[in-house]
């Protein structure tokens, strides 16, 4: 397992959150999701075999935009 962290953009509150947490979480080997719209971080738990751009495409998909910290 290993921790990432991402910067999002454009969240605002707690539905924003649980979108890009509903999200993420759905891709396959994420073990666990912290989010905060306030700091717009990020932080993702997941099998090594989880690229960046999985979990980039899932923030996408929830309609905001991230980069790698």
């Amino acid at each position: 397992m290993a921790l990432t962290e991402f910067r999002v953009t454009g969240m605002t509150c707690e539905h924003c959150e649980r979108s890009v947490r509903e999200e993420v979480g759905a891709v396959a080997g994420v073990e666990h999701v912290e989010v905060n719209a306030q700091t717009g971080v990020l932080r993702v738990t997941a099998d090594d075999a989880v690229d960046d751009a999985a979990i980039l495409g899932a923030v996408d998909e929830a309609g905001y935009a991230a980069t790698r910290v």
